[in-house]
């Protein structure tokens, strides 16, 4: 079972990349996100909880996000993979989830982290606020707040999986299919080790 952690600030393209990956490996998409969406559009005991917090600023506990994925891991035991998608953002959610992996006989295989300069950022998430109508992407300033929240919190991870020599990076900015070559190159280098 190949388990994928898609990686890189907002606007890096991971979403883009995720899809193509999910087609051609044929893997689950673990997007924390959507996850929580569903179990608040379901109105579950953990929507309710996630909906509270949310609705107060806070975020969801790591335990809580946890749980989730491990019930979607169960519910896919026989997928050939995982993508994950928003998560882990945090090192010790990184520990959350290789301890919960572990007891469940899996592992993360790879963390590919998309690089794509700040302003290129910027430009690719003003564009998706205008042809998405997202306003969250439309603002530069709150942009550029979010990209340093992820310099800050989220891209100190990166120095966890490379001391597990899990972590590959690959140029963001070479176009969508050079990036998706990239990294079925990556990838299927792992599979061929399996």
């Amino acid at each position: 079972m190949l388990n994928i952690i898609l990686f890189g600030a907002p606007g890096a393209g991971k979403g883009t990349q995720a899809a193509l990956l999910l087609k051609k490996y044929e893997l689950v998409h673990l997007s924390t996100g959507d996850m929580l969406r569903s179990e608040i559009a379901r109105n579950t005991a953990r929507g309710k909880l996630a909906k509270q917090l949310i609705d107060k600023g806070s975020l969801v506990p790591d335990r809580v996000v946890v749980e989730m994925i491990e019930e979607k891991i169960r519910q896919n035991k026989s997928a050939k993979g995982f993508i994950f998608d928003g998560f882990p953002r945090t090192t010790p959610q990184a520990e959350m989830l290789d301890r919960m992996l572990t007891e469940n006989g899996l592992r993360i295989h790879l963390m590919a982290a998309l690089d794509t300069p700040e302003d290129e950022l910027v430009r690719r998430l003003l564009n998706r606020g205008k042809l998405a109508g997202r306003a969250d992407d439309q603002n530069e300033s709150v942009i550029r707040d979010r990209i340093a929240v992820y310099n800050e919190k989220t891209a100190p991870l990166i120095g966890y999986y490379k001391a597990q020599e899990k972590y590959v990076l690959v140029d963001g900015t070479i176009g969508i299919e050079n990036v998706f070559s990239e990294l079925c190159a990556i990838i299927d280098k792992i599979i061929f080790n399996f």
